[in-house]
């Protein structure tokens, strides 16, 4: 784990973006219709991968904002309270950081998102803001937890121990 507040920034990087892309190729392929046609997300094609890569380069930066403004303290909160470090497995202290985390994060991030892509992009108006908002929590929620989970924060752990591997252990 990091250990200077420069490998703290490289690691946040490396979460936000892993985070950023793995929604963006799953939201993407759902405006796409890939969920809805025969053997559904197994339809996907490359161009999935790279529109979500080009919409993850901004999106990213929104993350890696918000996680570092409340998402992080939240979710270390979050922590705090479910968990005691003296106490518990720290694997299990860790899980709960990344659900604190999450929970605060996909609201954010859906908000945004709703915003960007709803309001200004395709010019739905303010009005219907709340319901568009709730419906893409509600979309992206699952995904967010599962997804941090199991790939976005084991890749960036494995990536930041091999751009740093002093810091394992």
């Amino acid at each position: 784990m990091p250990k200077t507040k420069a490998q703290g920034i490289i690691f946040g990087i490396i979460m936000s973006y892993a985070m950023a892309y793995g929604m963006e190729v799953y939201n993407i392929a759902i405006k796409l219709g890939v969920n809805l046609a025969a053997s559904g997300f197994s339809n996907m094609t490359n161009a999935v991968f790279w529109e979500a890569f080009q919409e993850a380069l901004y999106m990213s930066v929104f993350v890696f904002i918000f996680s570092n403004l409340w998402g992080n303290r939240m979710g270390a909160r979050f922590m705090q309270r479910h968990c005691d470090p003296s106490r518990d497995n720290p694997y299990f202290c860790r899980l709960m950081r990344q659900a604190g985390t999450v929970a605060v994060m996909c609201p954010t991030m859906s908000l945004v998102a709703s915003i960007l892509f709803n309001l200004i992009f395709a010019g739905a108006p303010v009005s219907e803001l709340p319901a568009i908002w709730v419906g893409t929590v509600l979309k992206n929620f699952p995904m967010a937890f599962f997804w941090n989970m199991f790939a976005a924060a084991p890749f960036t752990r494995w990536l930041f121990g091999r751009l740093f591997p002093q810091t394992n252990g």
